[in-house]
């Protein structure tokens, strides 16, 4: 089996983290579009893909893991609960941080710099559905996963939710999440990868530097669900079906 040929992207980030940091490198979405594989992700930047073969051996096939934690070994509630504790509330926290001082950089500094007015509608557009998108994951489909994963230990039985398969919800999320993607690769480009210029005070500095957090955390956050949880409950789900 030819490793660089068969799995695709998100399945590397799965298996391990590290990789994460190689697809990013070289410009290449490792969670919304992580159903690609290497030369179809290649191919659409243009970019040798013996080049990211060599990363990725450096960074991952190369080197034993220190310490990175195995999300993929965790049960279903586990990691709903940490996804909700640990990336739900950062993005309401950072959501409220980042608000004020988008406002005050246009206010300042936006006949100087108009892009800034465009990358304060996009993060204010994308705070509005990423709060609607958490709390139909947090009250709608994650309830069901925790379902999912207790009649896995105890073989309790599974009332069929009235979106019908688990499926549904997740293309909704998938679609959503790939929706927000494009729109921080947007925020991105306007803000030349979060570079300030040199005429930038140290709010416009720190604003930068928050927008980039922003989008590595929501990378993360999206990789766990599309590439871990989200496929483990389909076939949770799968398995549950055919016994039935």
């Amino acid at each position: 089996m030819n490793v660089y040929k068969e799995k695709t992207i998100g399945e590397w980030v799965a298996e391990d983290y590290r990789s994460a940091s190689v697809f990013k490198s070289f410009g290449i979405d490792f969670c919304c579009k992580g159903g690609r594989s290497i030369q179809e992700a290649c191919e659409a930047k243009n970019i040798p893909e013996r080049e990211v073969e060599i990363a990725l051996a450096e960074a991952v096939m190369d080197k034993p893991e220190q310490g990175d934690i195995d999300f993929k070994s965790w049960p279903m509630d586990l990691l709903a609960d940490y996804i909700e504790k640990t990336h739900h509330r950062y993005v309401e926290r950072a959501i409220e941080e980042l608000k004020p001082y988008l406002t005050k950089i246009c206010k300042v500094h936006g006949d100087s710099n108009p892009e800034l007015h465009e990358v304060k509608q996009l993060f204010f557009e994308s705070a509005g559905e990423l709060t609607a998108h958490m709390k139909k994951e947090e009250f709608i489909l994650f309830p069901h996963v925790r379902k999912l994963e207790k009649h896995l230990n105890d073989g309790s039985s599974v009332e069929a939710p009235h979106f019908g398969t688990v499926k549904n919800p997740i293309k909704m999320m998938m679609d959503e999440h790939e929706a927000e993607g494009d729109r921080f690769e947007e925020i991105a480009r306007l803000t030349n990868n979060y570079t300030p210029p040199e005429h930038a005070c140290n709010t416009y500095r720190v604003t930068f530097a928050l927008l980039e957090e922003f989008q590595n955390d929501l990378h993360r956050h999206i990789h766990l669900e599309n590439n871990i949880l989200f496929p483990k409950a389909v076939r949770v789900e799968e398995s549950f079906n055919s016994l039935n």
